[in-house]
């Protein structure tokens, strides 16, 4: 990479007291879903005065920002999901939630912030910019299937309207247990599909005190909650990995009724195609096998949500690529292995040449252990690192047209 932009790194620097402050904003002021007004409105007033083209979603709180660049080039689209999570903040930040049961505990508001930065620096070396760069700030990517929304309304077809269509969609995500300033990625599977399920056993009811006479749903349960963590590593390749969680129980109103029902609800994890349909497949075998060795009946319901997110080849090296040039060597992580959160980035990179990175956030002075994951209430990161994610945003826009020169168009 040795056509890299001199000083992007002081460029984005220099963005980053307008970034923490953006962040701090949407942070204070978290929002759930697809509607997003409060946090939309501090997008645009972020992107107030630099020279894009802004359209707002016409259903959903989105905001899609285009700049157009003076030199012929490719299209890229960049990306930022904006909303919170149902979470109540534990921080004890000065600028924490004074929305209560709402916390940006995932980062989507260091997101935003440092995408409206690579805005900012991108539009002031519009000159050097090489075709169109696209910023999309996405509402919903927490389980609200904003990202299929956004595609619904065009989002790539509005990005190619007089301009080359997009060749290289991006998205970083902040990690606050990686080293703060630190990129990772990897080519193919990059995260997880992620289903939702809700198994019910149906039995029949009685007194607690003559179970003889009942059929009772709870131990068929317990039963099949176990036989389902058995059937992972028993039916599922550790080389193509799958996580069944069941992460809600309900049964019951008092200690001495046997109930008609019992219901769990959890999530499937999956990296490949093949195996997340033969998960699927499977749970629906063992939850009427032991429904029908204890003489209960099951009805089981998943739910299909985003895919598993793919890093394409050609972009992952570009990204990697992009990284050692920009910020050293020694800053670039290649993943062994994917993890197993869920992405709706996903549905992106099932249509264009695209990747997702992390950006490592975690605090100074805490080990990785210590660090509050995502969605956790407790969950801080290093805002300082936001100005290396604006200059990656950056970097990996106005470099693509030179991979591509140097590799062909994927």
């Amino acid at each position: 990479m040795s056509d890299m932009p001199n000083g992007l790194l002081e460029d984005a620097g220099e963005r980053l007291a307008e970034a923490v402050a953006l962040r701090r904003r949407i942070h204070r002021h978290p929002e759930l879903g697809l509607h997003l007004p409060a946090t939309q409105q501090a997008v645009l007033d972020a992107l107030d005065g630099l020279p894009l083209s802004i359209t707002p979603g016409r259903g959903v709180s989105s905001v899609v920002a285009v700049l157009d660049g003076d030199l012929p080039g490719p299209t890229v689209l960049l990306r930022a999901d904006m909303d919170a999570l149902p979470i109540q903040e534990e921080t004890g930040l000065e600028f924490a939630s004074v929305v209560d049961g709402a916390m940006h505990a995932c980062g989507h508001d260091a997101h935003v912030a440092m995408l409206a930065g690579a805005a900012a620096v991108l539009a002031r070396r519009r000159a050097a910019v090489r075709g169109r760069v696209v910023f999309a700030f996405q509402p919903g990517e927490e389980g609200h299937g904003g990202a299929q929304v956004m595609l619904d309304e065009d989002l790539l077809n509005t990005a190619a309207e007089g301009a080359e269509p997009v060749s290289l969609a991006f998205a970083l995500h902040q990690a606050p247990v990686m080293r703060a300033g630190t990129v990772a990625t990897r080519a193919g599977a990059l995260m997880a599909a992620v289903d939702e399920f809700r198994i019910t056993v149906r039995g029949l009811g009685g007194h607690a005190s003559m179970p003889h006479q009942a059929r009772d749903p709870i131990p068929a349960l317990a039963a099949l909650v176990t036989a389902l963590q058995t059937m992972v590593t028993r039916r599922i390749d550790v080389f193509d990995p799958a996580v069944i969680t069941v992460g809600r129980l309900s049964a019951g109103t008092a200690g001495t009724v046997i109930p008609e029902t019992a219901t769990a609800w959890g999530t499937i994890r999956t990296v490949s195609a093949q195996t997340r349909d033969t998960v699927g497949r499977a749970v629906l075998t063992v939850a009427e096998g032991v429904a029908a060795a204890h003489g209960v009946t099951v009805e089981v319901d998943i739910t299909r949500g985003s895919p598993v997110t793919v890093n394409g080849a050609a972009a992952t090296h570009h990204v990697l690529g992009t990284v050692a040039a920009l910020l050293g060597p020694e800053r670039v992580v290649t993943m062994p292995h994917p993890v197993m959160g869920g992405e709706d980035w996903g549905l992106i990179l099932d249509r264009v040449e695209g990747a997702m990175a992390f950006l490592g956030t975690r605090p100074a002075g805490v080990s990785g252990a210590e660090a509050a994951p995502n969605h956790s209430g407790r969950m801080v990161l290093d805002e300082g690192a936001m100005a290396a994610g604006i200059a990656v945003h950056t970097a990996v826009a106005l470099g693509w047209q030179g991979a591509i020169d140097r590799y062909g168009n994927p």
